[in-house]
């Protein structure tokens, strides 16, 4: 079983390559960490690695990844893990994350987080997958919760206590998308705080917040907009539950300058303190 990892609290950004000259400028923005997207850096040299060497100097850094594939039925790409663990051996990250799902077959990779059955079997094929990544990597690992679009017949128990059983079973850690939740339980008509009530507090050790869009008849998880209200009222509710934690916001698309999501930044501050409520920061 891996040591569990300690807590971190503090406030962050996803470093973004139209934001990296603000990250090497003085002074820095005002943040506690960054969390990168792992794979943009798996490379040999060239300037996301200059970018990324410089801020490590100065702030921790958070590897987040989109293409271990846990949910894989075939086990893992050793490959990508090697190269995964050279980067997280570079940086010395505070955590190696990425999502509970599966991303592709033979090799394939789908670019995208495709959804699991919540089924005994899928259970054990995803806690022996991730034994060998933490195994491969040397630490333990967090995972996320992603967006769901659909449900399948055959699901067994709920997500929440899926994410308890891999923590109870493997050693890792959750980092909670509460966007994610909203997106999910919205599109499956389920109660997000009795989701939330659920999973095992003591075991999150990130929360990410991001914007969604409405889609034709679901929500989707489109990382492109500022984050919605009622995430901010879940957030609220959540974090005093979950103790010390890092918190961060995630945008992916039409991302705006940087004051822009620093604003946003300054309202998860404000709800952390109990001293903001939802007041949108000028």
């Amino acid at each position: 079983m891996q040591p569990l990892i300690p807590p971190f609290t503090g406030f962050g950004l996803g470093l973004r390559r139209e934001h990296y000259a603000a990250f090497l400028d003085a002074p820095m923005p005002d943040v506690d960490f960054v969390e990168i997207i792992s794979e943009n850096f798996m490379v040999e040299g060239g300037r996301p690695l200059v970018v990324l060497d410089a801020v490590r100097r100065t702030l921790p850094v958070a590897m987040h990844g989109v293409s271990l594939n846990i949910g894989s039925a075939s086990g893992l790409d050793r490959d990508y893990l090697a190269r995964l663990r050279a980067l997280a051996d570079r940086l010395d990250p505070l955590w190696v994350s990425d999502h509970l799902c599966w991303t592709g077959v033979d090799g394939g990779n789908s670019h995208d987080l495709l959804p699991l059955p919540l089924t005994a079997q899928a259970l054990e094929i995803v806690c022996e997958n991730i034994h060998q990544a933490q195994d491969a990597l040397g630490r333990p690992m967090l995972f996320e919760n992603p967006s769901s679009y659909v449900q399948f017949p055959g699901d067994e128990m709920p997500e929440w206590a899926f994410l308890s059983e891999i923590c109870s079973r493997t050693g890792c850690c959750l980092l909670l998308d509460i966007n994610n939740v909203f997106v999910s339980c919205t599109n499956h008509g389920l109660d997000p705080r009795a989701w939330l009530a659920g999973i095992p507090a003591d075991r999150v050790r990130q929360v990410h917040l991001a914007g969604h869009s409405q889609g034709s008849d679901m929500l989707i998880d489109t990382h492109d907009a500022p984050v919605a209200d009622p995430v901010w009222a879940l957030l609220a509710e959540t974090l005093p539950r979950l103790g010390p934690v890092a918190v961060m916001i995630e945008r992916d698309d039409h991302i705006p300058p940087l004051p822009e999501i620093l604003a946003e930044l300054a309202i998860a501050r404000a709800i952390a303190a109990g001293a903001g409520g939802l007041a949108r920061c000028a």
